[in-house]
């Protein structure tokens, strides 16, 4: 990377993104502008530190790309926007290949395919400590209203679409020096997002939504302060994946500690009125209740971590 300028390294891992007809003008320029027609806009950004989210040892450079692009995409979809594009900045050592910087390119744009949507520009810089990768993701809500946390009713049911549990249970694979069950150490390296879901939430009438990257337990936390309402998870709602099963057994570990408190999977967390039927994919995981704001599994406050916290004990 040390014989490579900025502008060369730009040219060179982004050379063959697609520029989609919503683009109206792409990277090259000190933004980019993207015609929306008038529509709301649905901004976030995310990022993964090398050490703390993401070793080279454990995953590829594209495998990080997947991984940063879908940490993004499930917010917009979250709010029930359609993704329409990226922007990737990256913080790399001088010695670091370029070859690796384009295949996280690579890695976010196959995982923005999914959506139809694209790169569209970022930024390059050098750094002595650990690589960072930063992505900021643009969508459009489609003349529909975002669906906010705040939006849960008592009465309301809780439902979860995506897998949950497996990124957790693969980081756990991975911390105590084993590389299978491959199919657990896959989906901590590429989240399967049920990126679709997210629309036909807000379709269905979802009061409110949140994609699970901290936890259930920590994410569903979220919606019930934002609600001011307690929810209620019911434990033998919830589906825990012969995957998970067998790991725990290996580990001797208990595999809901995994579904309650695993973040990364990116599935979705939704409320709904009570007498509404769920879209495809979703399941009843429990309740929205009047009483004392927070999260209750069958009734009783769950002990220990309830999630990741990037700050704080």
């Amino acid at each position: 990377m040390s014989q490579v300028n900025e502008f060369d390294l730009i040219d060179t891992i982004t050379s063959g993104l697609p520029v989609p007809d919503f683009v109206a003008l792409g990277i090259g320029d000190d933004a980019a502008v993207v015609d929306l027609s008038g529509s709301q806009v649905v901004a976030c950004t995310d990022m993964l530190i090398e050490g703390r989210h993401f070793r080279k040892a454990w995953s590829s450079a594209e495998d990080i790309g997947h991984r940063v692009a879908a940490a993004n995409l499930a917010d917009l979809v979250a709010m029930g926007a359609a993704p329409l594009a990226l922007m990737v900045a990256m913080a790399i050592p001088v010695e670091t290949e370029t070859g690796w910087a384009a295949d996280v390119i690579d890695g976010v744009q196959a995982e923005a395919d999914l959506l139809g949507a694209a790169v569209i520009g970022g930024d390059t810089n050098s750094t002595d400590g650990p690589i960072v990768i930063s992505a900021t993701a643009l969508g459009d809500m489609r003349g529909r209203n975002p669906i906010r946390r705040s939006g849960a009713r008592p009465g309301d049911q809780v439902a979860l679409v995506g897998r949950q549990g497996w990124a957790a249970a693969g980081l756990t694979v991975l911390s105590r020096g084993f590389r299978s069950p491959r199919v657990l150490v896959d989906a901590l390296r590429r989240p399967n997002v049920p990126y679709e879901a997210g629309i036909d939430a807000a379709a269905a009438g979802a009061t409110s939504m949140i994609d699970v990257s901290d936890g259930l337990l920590a994410d569903l936390g979220h919606i019930a302060d934002a609600s001011g309402v307690g929810i209620d998870i019911e434990s033998d709602a919830l589906r825990v994946d012969e995957p998970l099963k067998d790991t725990a057994v290996a580990f001797t570990m208990d595999p809901l500690s995994w579904v309650l408190t695993g973040g990364e999977d990116h599935s979705l967390a939704a409320t709904f009125p009570g007498d509404a039927s769920l879209p495809e994919g979703f399941y009843r995981i429990g309740r929205v209740i009047g009483d004392e704001v927070g999260v209750t599994v069958d009734g009783n406050e769950p002990r220990g971590a309830r999630g990741w916290r990037h700050f704080g004990p």
